[in-house]
């Protein structure tokens, strides 16, 4: 009896890791499958496949709903037409995956108030999405929109470090 009991739990406590490991890489599928399908290609159908119908965007200063998310969307895909977003690191705990993602397009349209410049532009940005019964729940995320904006051309890039305008002075002083 004492033999099945030992079995019986190290079975349990197995199958535990196991089904969590499980069900985080189930996680990592659907943020990958957002990724590919809603975010890059643009195919908002799938919206409700992919992200629960209470979805939140947990914003800096207010939250959106899946419709402001996707209205949002469908606004950086129409002032990069062709805009790719590549998850290229994605950790799961539990029922948040962590997404770093690189974005990539020209600006040839306009959306979100952007005007065309027909620049390309490259940024980086990090997801966390909470997925909860197969659907994308809450999401937090931040972006580098400075860099952005500077690489289209809408606002000026800054060309000297501090520590290089200090150096200069210094210079000039001895």
């Amino acid at each position: 009896m004492k033999t099945l009991i030992a079995v019986t739990t190290c079975l349990f406590l197995l199958g535990g890791s196991i089904f969590g490991s499980s069900l985080q890489e189930q996680n990592k599928a659907i943020a990958k499958r957002a990724f590919e399908e809603i975010l890059s290609k643009g195919r908002f159908e799938l919206a409700s496949e992919l992200y629960a119908k209470d979805f939140v965007n947990h914003g800096i200063h207010r939250n959106a709903s899946l419709e402001e998310d996707q209205a949002a969307l469908k606004g950086w895909h129409q002032a990069f037409p062709d805009v790719s977003i590549v998850p290229e690191k994605l950790i799961a705990e539990d029922d948040l995956v962590t997404i770093f993602w690189i974005a990539r397009g020209t600006n040839t349209g306009t959306g979100n108030g952007l005007p065309a410049t027909g620049k390309k532009a490259e940024l980086a940005g990090i997801t966390i999405w909470r997925i909860v019964d197969g659907k994308i729940k809450e999401e937090w995320s931040a972006f580098d929109q400075l860099s952005m904006m500077q690489q289209l051309g809408l606002l000026p890039s800054q060309t000297r470090t501090d520590a290089t305008e200090t150096d200069a002075t210094n210079k000039k002083n001895e």
